[in-house]
């Protein structure tokens, strides 16, 4: 996957279950802007997850019986990122449905979105294509244009070697172009109508599931089925999530908060996307209700997953708090772009072997090998980029 991001959640100081504050305004906890550090560590476990799958896959240890097809199913890692962007993205249109804030002007929040990713995503790509020589020998005009504007899962046979993740960061693009879209297809739910987003925006994830049911023309070798309509859901995940955390909803807060209750909901939906349910093993296209199914199961472990950090944020989380997860989350969308160059580079380097094992020294290496590389990408490109969009156009 995957993919993902870090939409810009800028503030504050995070609120502590422990502050004396905590106590005396929860909604003033969930208003948009304040930073909910937990989300920051679930980040690092996506990008730390996406690592699973792939290093899975080309080790080979996708192929063992039962834990081969876990390890596989770890791609749900970008049902994560998906969710949060939505969450991210769309919470201050659901905040100021209910008069709790501004939305941002959508030129604004484009420059911004544009200014986050592409920066340190043209580095990856211009020295995936130029250093690394499985895919440097086959890029032509083609590969080139179709990468540097993640189009790849529109032009075929340019998804290439370092890079074949890219086909998620494609997807999140797409979704932060009709994000704006669909807050306008919203507005007029505002005020004492807002009560009819949440069921508005859950129709909108339930519609979205039949995508792969429809005869969508396409050339060879390009899929539809990793369009941004058919992962709408997973977004949509997160949308709901915004809509809920403004919400005052006692039943909805206490029991979607629980994460006693919902953590084991996302196992066991992970544990269910492992059977033919969610599709067959390996990269073989499954039928249309599979693909749905899939959607839906990744759609109730991103939502599970994130609840009860959004919906219950004065909560602490000790692991996902702590500056370990907080430097990982920060770091994760260098992680997500650079690891599968990395991981390009371990086998021929070490003299390891594709598909012939070796699953937790390949595991480690890719990780030990991406860190210092994200952490440099968010130290000399992302964050600096960002402040300086911020200062200079606001």
């Amino acid at each position: 996957m995957t993919a993902t991001l870090r939409p810009p959640s800028e503030p504050t100081e995070p609120v502590r279950s422990d502050s004396p504050d905590a106590a005396v305004d929860q909604r003033s906890i969930r208003r948009p802007g304040v930073f909910i550090p937990a989300l920051e560590g679930m980040r690092a476990m996506a990008a730390l997850g996406v690592i699973v799958t792939h290093v899975a896959f080309q080790t080979g240890a996708t192929g063992q019986p039962i834990i081969g097809r876990v390890l596989e199913r770890f791609d749900m890692a970008v049902a994560i990122f998906f969710a949060l962007s939505g969450f991210l993205l769309w919470r201050p249109h659901a905040a100021a449905a209910r008069g709790l804030g501004t939305a941002p002007a959508a030129g604004r929040y484009l420059l911004h979105r544009a200014a986050r990713i592409l920066p340190a995503y043209w580095v990856v790509v211009c020295t995936v294509l130029i250093l690394l020589p499985s895919a440097a020998h086959t890029a032509g005009s083609r590969v080139w244009v179709a990468n540097l504007g993640l189009a790849q899962v529109y032009v075929p046979l340019t998804l290439t070697d370092g890079l074949t993740q890219m086909w998620s960061l494609s997807v999140e693009v797409a979704f932060y172009l009709v994000l704006p879209l669909l807050a306008f297809a919203l507005v007029r739910l505002r005020g004492p109508r807002a009560k009819w987003r949440v069921p508005t925006v859950l129709g909108f994830a339930l519609l979205c599931l039949g995508w792969n049911f429809l005869p969508v023309p396409t050339p060879d070798a390009i899929h539809s089925d990793n369009w941004l309509p058919g992962y709408l859901p997973w977004f949509a995940m997160g949308m709901l999530l915004a809509e809920l955390s403004d919400q005052d909803a006692p039943r909805w807060r206490r029991l979607a908060g629980d994460r006693r209750l919902m953590w084991p909901v996302a196992l066991g939906a992970l544990l269910l996307a492992t059977t033919r349910l969610a599709g067959p093993e390996g990269l073989t296209h499954g039928q249309p209700w599979q693909y749905a199914s899939k959607m839906a199961l990744g759609g109730i472990i991103g939502f599970s997953l994130l609840a009860p950090l959004v919906l219950r944020p004065e909560i602490r989380y000790r692991w996902l708090e702590s500056r370990t997860a907080a430097t990982l989350g920060r770091w994760s969308f260098g992680i997500f772009i650079w690891h599968l160059a990395v991981l390009s580079i371990v086998f021929p380097v070490f003299g390891i072997i594709p598909f012939r094992g070796h699953f937790v020294l390949v595991y480690l290496l890719t990780v030990a090998f991406t860190l210092p590389l994200a952490a440099a990408s968010f130290a000399l490109i992302e964050e600096p980029v960002r402040v300086w969009t911020r200062r200079r156009f606001g």
